[in-house]
């Protein structure tokens, strides 16, 4: 894995810091117990761009559980609480 671009910043009164020339307006963060910090990039999707087919999938699938037409409950019990 090679270092594209390294720089230094300090956090504001706020705990916000700037990514300088970020490509992305939102990130996932991820921290780890050795105090490493992982920003992952987010793309948010426009609601509308969502199918009218996937859309209908979805109405039928409200309809059928508002109705109590709906699977038999998962037995969980055999899998650890981890």
């Amino acid at each position: 894995m090679s270092v594209v671009k390294e720089y230094d910043t300090k956090l504001d009164s706020k705990n916000r810091f700037t990514i300088r020339m970020a490509k992305y307006d939102h990130f996932h963060v991820t921290e780890y117990d050795d105090g490493h910090i992982e920003l992952s990039p987010r793309v948010l999707v426009d609601p509308n761009m969502i199918s009218k087919n996937t859309l209908g999938m979805m109405d039928q699938a409200m309809d059928n559980f508002n109705k109590g037409k709906v699977s038999a409950a998962i037995d969980l019990s055999e899998f650890d609480e981890d």
